[in-house]
């Protein structure tokens, strides 16, 4: 089960209400914080997920790697932020981690914080498609995969 990430939803809430978009739809997770400014739902299932990921024109998500995976599958560009352990959104900071491995991709824009979301989202409309995600293992990997498991033989 995922922790909350009010920090991201307020964020998000707070630039949608002063910026007057009515466009934004939120998936809040288990949390007791309500948006004022944004059409949102707890959790939706994998069908419905998909589904509003195909409807969007931009995500801004948590920077887990399943978020950027949904992103670039579907060709949509995305804004992640990294989960906070020491903030308690996360039990450990595998998220700053993979946005250091996915920040020099195409289409992936990363916010560190806050004020630096807001900066993003200002800039929605410069956030390009990432590039589509191959339904195939490329072939450094299957060689890489290879090299490891005959190296463990």
């Amino acid at each position: 089960m995922q922790m909350p990430f009010d920090r991201l939803c307020k964020t998000v809430d707070a630039w949608g209400g002063e910026r007057g978009r009515k466009d934004i739809f939120m998936q809040i997770g288990s949390t007791s914080w309500r948006p004022s400014n944004c059409d949102y739902v707890q959790l939706l299932d994998p069908e419905q997920y998909a589904k509003r990921i195909k409807e969007s024109e931009i995500l801004v998500m948590h920077a887990g790697t399943g978020s950027i995976l949904a992103a670039m599958k579907y060709e949509k560009p995305i804004i992640v932020m990294p989960r906070v352990a020491r903030l308690r959104e996360t039990r450990n900071d595998h998220q700053l981690a993979t946005v250091r491995r996915f920040k020099e991709l195409s289409g992936i824009t990363v916010a560190f914080d806050e004020d630096d979301l807001v900066k993003k989202l200002d800039t929605l409309h410069t956030v390009a498609k990432p590039e589509a995600l191959s339904p195939s293992a490329s072939k450094e990997l299957i060689t890489a995969l290879r090299t490891f498991i005959h190296a463990a033989g």
